[in-house]
């Protein structure tokens, strides 16, 4: 069989769009900040064809007008929903099954007040918000930081990009 510039071009096209299906559920599975290396070990290819990938991606999800995009943040990618459509997924991370209303309510004091001393946090919501505080640290929400015999509690980068609000936004209308 002799290969021809138009077979070359189809086998061409065929093998970048099964990359960019390979890129697509990388993204949708990491639901995670990537970085570059990190696409490297999962995708076995090399940051120039990553580059043009992610790119294609960007301009996939644009021209289909999607509510899905690909961010970038500090050499990090993730596929994220638009801002505009925060809130419907808030809605679902802040469900029965990710928080329960006493954790929403804990972590809406936490984000009101902070930073807050963890002891003055106990006394409001009582010693169940010890395992709240653990839970959100364990997800990287919060940030603690030894005060003496307390820590004191404040948001941290993670909780913006897991609820995909921007530091300074009306944070509670998204918590609750």
């Amino acid at each position: 069989m002799e290969i021809t510039s138009k077979t070359a071009e189809e086998i061409d096209e065929a093998k970048e769009t099964e990359d960019l299906k390979k890129f697509e559920a990388i993204f949708f599975v990491s639901g995670r900040f990537l970085n570059m290396q990190e696409l490297i070990s999962l995708s076995d290819l090399n940051p120039i064809i990553i580059h043009e990938l992610i790119e294609k991606l960007q301009e996939k999800y644009e021209k289909q007008n999607s509510a899905i995009e690909i961010v970038k943040k500090d050499g990090l990618w993730k596929m994220d929903v638009q801002q505009e459509y925060s809130y419907i997924i808030n809605k679902l991370a802040t469900g029965k099954s990710e928080f329960s209303k006493a954790e929403q309510e804990t972590l809406a004091i936490i984000a009101f007040k902070q930073p807050i001393k963890q002891s003055v946090l106990i006394k409001i919501r009582g010693n169940k918000a010890y395992d709240h505080v653990k839970k959100f640290s364990e997800l990287n929400l919060i940030k603690k930081k030894k005060e003496g015999h307390t820590n004191i509690l404040s948001l941290s980068e993670e909780f913006y990009d897991y609820f995909n609000v921007k530091e300074g936004e009306d944070v509670l209308r998204e918590v609750n």
